[in-house]
């Protein structure tokens, strides 16, 4: 009779434990709402990833997110006022520790030639930069536009002649090599053999079978490259894919929205009394352009323009070499550890640009610029597994549902939703135009929906547009020989998982 009492009382602590325990356990073992175990083999094989730490992508730096003052730093009577400060918050995330250089690139444009090059040359064609971005009517630049992006005296340079367009691509192709290779590394598909490439003839055949694209591995449910036919062992031992929860593959590589891209520029970092140095006028501690610090007292601390044809200093002790761009690791980094966040070359940022941005977006991660894209399925399978269309790239092909492009959402005052040109005062001749501008604006007449933000200054700008509030736009088909980009990625979780 004892023992069972014993028993009872025992039964009766273990129900309380699983049921009733508090919030400081965080036991990964069991279930803390059902009581059941994780990772059993003899139940319905529910797994629990145990210990995981978020990896840091090759070549970024971990972000560590906050709130700061985004905006105008300085008092300009003929600034344009397109960014009046106001407080937002930015969540933790990944950036590109440098810009990306023609190495970068040339590795990009190389892939594409291997697969593409014989059956679809167009699309490599589409992919290379604009080496005409440097040739001037009043200069002379063929060298630069020989050999900038192609020798290897200039690989560690920024990649230049890249529109935001051809930058978004290469943000989509670098996601699928990295999680491609962390799928070899994890020993679930093989690596691929690009000598089989010999033989192929059809472009849709190779986009379809052979070229790994993520999105598609996440939702065909029967695709699996040509190039590879292994899968991951469930706890039953039977073959299933990998998806987000194995903490194998990362997310998406894109361009940093415009509140990350400031707020990275300064990198605000409160020190350990609690002081926290707002107000910044550039990436750097101080007003000044030549370094204060014992170390490198006197050098340049960006690659700016000084003054009228004043672009590198005068030879010997002060010039820094840097007639055009400079490589992308030279002068001093910021507080968050990226280079050249002033200077060099400016940035493309992911945000649609408009002069009212600082009264439309949210006070949590601000952006402009969202159209929510979905996946075209073409058919389904007998039991209801949907197929989806897969476009030249071997990527799913999307859409834009009705209300799913959000760029104009709260935008600005009426006049700016009007359709309206130079020619036509009234807006009437032109309703059908896809074009909006605002009349009322005399200095950006001509803002549309694919007019993007680029940030930074670059090696043809003066000190002004090194204060990395100060914003300009460009459409994003075209390009420049002073802009740049670096990637971006979301942080998944949180800093404190980041190994």
């Amino acid at each position: 009779m004892k023992l069972k009492t014993i028993s009872n009382i025992l039964s009766l602590f273990l129900l309380i434990a699983l049921v009733g325990c508090s919030g400081k356990s965080t036991n990964e073992t069991y279930s803390r709402v059902t009581g059941w175990n994780y990772n059993d083999k003899t139940a319905t094989g529910f797994t629990v990833k145990k210990n995981y730490a978020s990896q840091v992508p090759s070549g970024m730096v971990s972000i560590e997110g906050g709130s700061f003052t985004i905006g105008e730093k300085g008092e300009f009577i003929t600034a344009p006022r397109d960014n009046k400060p106001r407080r937002i918050t930015v969540s933790s995330f990944y950036m590109d520790e440098y810009e990306i250089r023609n190495l970068d690139w040339r590795e990009y444009t190389n892939w594409m030639q291997v697969v593409f090059g014989k059956t679809a040359p167009r699309l490599v064609e589409r992919v290379q930069p604009d080496v005409k971005v440097w040739r001037e009517e009043l200069a002379y630049n063929e060298p630069y536009l020989e050999n900038y992006f192609s020798h290897p005296a200039f690989d560690q340079y920024p990649v230049v002649g890249i529109s935001w367009e051809q930058a978004m691509d290469y943000c989509t192709w670098r996601s699928d090599r990295v999680n491609e290779l962390a799928l070899i590394r994890a020993g679930i598909i093989a690596a691929p053999d690009f000598t089989s490439l010999e033989t192929q003839t059809n472009p849709d055949s190779i986009a379809k079978s052979f070229v790994f694209n993520t999105q598609k591995y996440l939702l065909q449910s029967d695709y699996q490259p040509s190039a590879g036919k292994k899968t991951q062992k469930d706890l039953y031992g039977k073959d299933r894919k990998v998806d987000m929860s194995d903490g194998i593959l990362f997310s998406s590589y894109r361009l940093p929205t415009e509140a990350e891209w400031e707020f990275a520029a300064y990198a605000i970092i409160a020190g350990e009394d609690g002081m926290i140095p707002e107000g910044k006028i550039y990436p750097w501690s101080g007003s000044q352009m030549r370094s204060s610090t014992k170390k490198d007292l006197g050098k340049m601390e960006a690659n700016f323009v000084r003054g009228r044809g004043d672009m590198m200093g005068t030879s010997g002790s002060l010039n820094d070499r840097a007639t055009i761009t400079a490589p992308v690791n030279w002068y001093a980094p910021n507080d968050f550890g990226l280079y050249n966040m002033a200077g060099n070359v400016n940035e493309w940022v992911l945000d649609v640009y408009r002069a009212t941005t600082y009264n439309d977006v949210a006070e949590y991660n601000s952006f402009r610029g969202n159209v929510y894209l979905t996946p075209i399925v073409a058919s389904e399978d007998a039991i209801g597994n949907k197929v989806y269309q897969v476009d030249s790239l071997g990527r799913i092909a999307t859409e834009v549902a009705k209300n799913d492009d959000v760029r104009n959402f709260k935008d600005g005052d009426p006049m700016s939703q009007l359709n309206f040109t130079l020619a036509d005062s009234t807006g009437l001749a032109s309703l059908t135009s896809k074009e909006k501008v605002d009349p009322t604006d005399v200095l950006r007449p001509n803002i549309t929906d694919k007019t993007r933000v680029y940030k930074g200054g670059s090696w043809k700008d003066r000190a002004y547009w090194l204060n990395p509030s100060t914003r300009r736009f460009l459409d994003q088909d075209k390009s420049s020989n002073d802009i740049g980009f670096r990637c971006a990625m979301s942080m998944i979780g949180d800093i404190k998982q980041v190994k």
